[in-house]
Parts: C-alpha cells; structure tokens; sequence
C-alpha cells in the first residue's frame, strides 16, 4: 500500500507539474497563432523548429533516456557513489562532444535538411530561404536540451520527478516574451520564434544545474572514467534511436507530405497534435516516466511479480484516462480552437481546418498513451530490440496509410487533406501499441490480473453516459463565434469540468472504486 501511494503520489506530482507546463504550452501557441496567424511564415518555423526538435526526442527523450536510466538505476542500486559520478560524467562528455558536432553539422547544412525534411518549400523560394535561416538559429538547440534531458534523467533516477517536468515551462515563456515583444521590430517578425526557441535552451538548461549539485551528482564533462557503463548505454541506444521515437518520425513524416499540401498545413497539423499532446504529456508520458525508473529497480532486484504489477497498474490508469479524453477532443474541438486560438489572424477557416485534423488525431490518442506506457516494459529489461522491430513496422504502416488515405481523400476531393495524415497516424500507434502489448504478455513479463474485462465494458459505458449528454448540452458551433472571448473560455472550461463530472459520476454509478486503480498483488 505504501508503495502504490507513492507510485501515485508521484504520478500526480509529475502529471501537475506538466499540466503547467502545457497550460503555458497553449498560452504560448495561442499567442504564436494570434500575433502571426498560420501562414507560410508560421509553416517554414515549424518546421525549422520540428527537426530540431525531432533530434531531441529521438537522442535525448527517447533512446537515450530509456539507455540511460536503466544503466544509471543499476549503478545507483549495486556502485558505489564514485562509479556513479565517473558514470554520469562519461556520459556526459560524450554526448555533449557528439551533440556539439551535430550542431554545428545542422547549421552548415540548413538548407539541404529543409529539402530533406520539406521539399514541398523547394517550389517557393521565400519560405524554403525563410525555413533555412530559422533552422540555423534553432539547431543548436539540441545541443542545449539533450544536456537537460540528461540531466532530468540524472533527477527522475533520485526520484526528483517535478523539476524536470517544469522545466519546460521556459520554453514557453521565451517564445511568448519573444513573440509579444522582439517579433514587432523585427522585418521578418516570425524568425523571433527562432530566436526565442535558442534562448529557452540555456535557460533550460541552467534551471537545473542548482538541483543536480544539491544532489552531489552534477556532471563534470569527461571522455573517460566509465567505458563499461557508457559502451553499455551505446548498445542500447543504437537501436533504440529508431524504435523510441516512432510517433516523431511519423510527425516528421507527414511534415513532409504536408509541405505539398495547402499553405497552413502544416501549422494546422502542428496545433491539433498540441492539443492530442497534453493529455499525452500529464498521463502518458508523466506514467511513463515515473514508472521506469520503478521497473528498472525491479528488475534488477529480480521483482518481477511486482514489475507486472506496475505494468497493470499504469495500463489501468492509462484506459481509465485515455477513453473519455478521446470523446471528449472529438466533441470540444471546434470550441476548443475557437475559444482559445481564433482572434486576428487565426481565422474560422483555420479553425475548420485544425479541428478536422485535431478529431482525427484524438482518435489516436489511447493507442499514443498506450506506447508510452508500454515501452518501458522492454526498456527497463534493457531490451530494445523488441520495440525497433516493431516501430519499423508501424512505421512502414504510417507511411502506406499516409499515401493511400491522401489519395483517397484528393480524388474524393474531400475537404483538409491534411487530417488524412492525421488520421494515418493515429492508426498506425494502434499497431505500434497492439504489438507492444502482444510481446510483454507472450512473454509472460506482463500478467493481467481478473477484472479487466468488466472495467473497460465500465469506462466504456461511463464514457458513453457523458458523450451523449455532452451532445445534448453543447450549442451549435456558430454559437460560439458571437461570443465575446472571456464568455468563449469560461463556456469552454464549464462543458470540460461538466464532462468531468459525468464521467466519474457514471463510473462510481457503475461500481467503479479507487480500489481498481490501486496496485494488485498477484499471487
């Protein structure tokens, strides 16, 4: 029992922090749209900020992470405290060397990764040169926030799980101050973006040095010290690289296919998968990354009839989560676009547009927390092999759903072509999480206990309940253009506290107790 209380205690911690953080998240990206709209300008920073950003969460938050704590865990449970200094410091003179090489590979080589990553920009010279400059100010931001993934790692390892989780507040904070302020006295007021993205990577980053030297563990670069641990990381890292972040290359995918698409594409794709990101983000990836540390020591100490019961447990707040958050992102995401981002330059079009793809990405959603959940079964058992062999064929799947429904959907000569990538997407996480899923139970790693069935056919039900009230109390979608937008946002929260209520009401209706989110021992 205590343990389960500080598994949660923890989640919750984590999960809050991040809600901030994407509360600032929203704030921020309401105020990009607002000030400068999604226009080419808005498309070529995105991008220029995507693959960047893609490097960080395939090196940084994705293999290296899911490398990196287990080894780290190891050495924390079974080294002395030197070794693991000598680990951390290794660690981080290799990769600060590797990152610092790749950075200034990125910036001389902006232009040629817009074509790669957007050759839809090659046919419209003042994007692609605009794309190209703002790349070069925003690569050597990985540099900075890889360093800072390390060290939340280091944090989250010592169970110091809010820290990171707030840290990316600044992020947002930057791009806000940069867009309000630098962006109106600039020619070009959009490459202030950039400029905001660069700063918030130092900020980043030294916001965490206090909290790792009050540990006793900040890194002090080095290229020796620890070869066993580092060489071990290295091979788990390899693989990992491709099989952690599938969902960012499928990102990155329809990235590109978008750049052929509409101008706005992209930007619509980038602000409803923002908003797929914060339940994403507060219970996926908060689960995720709380759990496996827990996993790690579990399996190192040979636990492993607890290391299923941290599995059930994550997977049963995931379901618990997952559902109704789906519904509910299909039902408000009209109200949600209009009442947060549709003033002076976001139009109703853009409205239309972002919502279509928002609903098809909220469909994903369950199988994007699921992943996320799911990984660290392998990861924390050092086995990275399984997920790359299935990422590679979720991939595959991405990219043959990706062009069968936008041709599909442009000799339909359907409307937003764009959500067809979306959509593409979400199914392939389904594939990526069904075989995740199939692989821990074949192995015997993840044993469901009885209950299962009749608490999904219950957060079926539940979630049922409050959708079709939901349709019965929301106004039309042109209702809320006449609103003022203080009417809009407190119309907004009151519908999603609303759906809240009835959710949990049906599920304590239904019989569903705190008891069934608790951790079940297994005989």
């Amino acid at each position: 029992m205590a343990e389960h209380r500080a598994l949660f205690k923890s989640t919750i911690l984590t999960g809050g922090v991040t809600a901030i953080s994407r509360v600032f998240g929203y704030i921020r990206d309401a105020v990009i749209f607002i000030f400068l709209g999604a226009t080419g300008g808005t498309d070529a920073f995105f991008v220029a900020f995507r693959i960047p950003n893609f490097l960080r969460r395939l090196f940084a938050e994705g293999a290296f992470s899911q490398a990196f704590v287990p080894v780290l865990s190891e050495y924390k449970e079974q080294r002395t405290k030197q070794e693991l200094q000598a680990l951390i410091n290794h660690v981080s003179g290799m990769l600060g060397l590797v990152l610092l090489l790749l950075s200034v590979a990125g910036v001389i080589l902006a232009p040629l990764l817009i074509y790669i990553f957007a050759p839809g920009f090659s046919g419209d010279g003042t994007r692609f040169d605009l794309a190209a400059q703002m790349l070069r100010i925003t690569f050597p931001y990985i540099l900075f926030i890889s360093l800072t993934a390390l060290s939340a790692s280091i944090l989250n390892t010592f169970n110091r799980f809010a820290v990171p989780a707030f840290t990316p507040v600044l992020l947002n904070l930057s791009l806000i101050a940069v867009t309000l302020w630098l962006a109106p006295g600039m020619q070009q007021p959009v490459v202030a973006l950039a400029w905001g993205v660069f700063i918030a990577g130092i900020a980043q980053l030294a916001f965490q040095i206090p909290f790792l030297s009050a540990l006793g563990v900040l890194p002090r670069f080095s290229l020796s010290g620890a070869r066993d641990g580092v060489q071990k990381i290295t091979r788990l890292m390899l693989p990992a690289i491709f099989g952690s972040s599938v969902v960012q290359i499928n990102l990155l995918i329809n990235t590109l296919i978008a750049s052929f698409l509409a101008v706005g594409s992209i930007s619509w794709l980038y602000i409803s998968d923002r908003f797929v990101e914060l339940p994403l983000a507060i219970f996926g990836v908060a689960t995720a990354t709380i759990i496996l540390p827990r996993l790690s020591r579990q399996y190192v100490n040979r636990s492993m009839n607890e290391f299923s019961q941290t599995l059930d447990w994550a997977l049963r707040v995931s379901i618990f989560i997952s559902i109704p958050a789906t519904v509910g992102l299909i039902m408000l995401a009209s109200p949600i676009l209009t009442s947060l981002i549709q003033y002076r330059e976001f139009t109703a079009t853009d409205t239309l547009m972002a919502a279509t793809s928002l609903k098809a990405y909220a469909l994903g959603l369950p199988a994007f927390i699921l992943v996320k959940v799911l990984a660290p079964g392998f990861y924390s058992r050092q086995d990275t092999r399984t997920p790359v062999r299935i990422g590679v064929i979720a991939m595959f799947c991405n990219i043959v759903l990706n062009l069968v429904l936008v041709w599909v959907w442009l000799r339909q000569d359907l409307a937003a072509p764009h959500a067809a990538l979306a959509l593409a997407t979400s199914l392939s996480a389904y594939i990526n999480a069904a075989l995740l899923f199939h692989r821990l139970r074949i192995g015997t790693v993840l044993i469901l206990p009885g209950g299962w069935p009749k608490l999904i056919a219950q957060v079926l039900a539940a979630t049922a309940i409050m959708g079709l009230v939901l349709i019965w109390l929301l106004p039309e979608p042109a209702q809320w253009v006449t609103w003022g937008g203080t009417t809009r946002i407190f119309a907004l929260l009151g519908f999603m506290l609303s759906g809240t209520v009835l959710y949990i009401g049906a599920l304590a209706l239904l019989g569903v107790r705190r008891k069934h989110f608790a951790l079940q021992q297994q005989g």
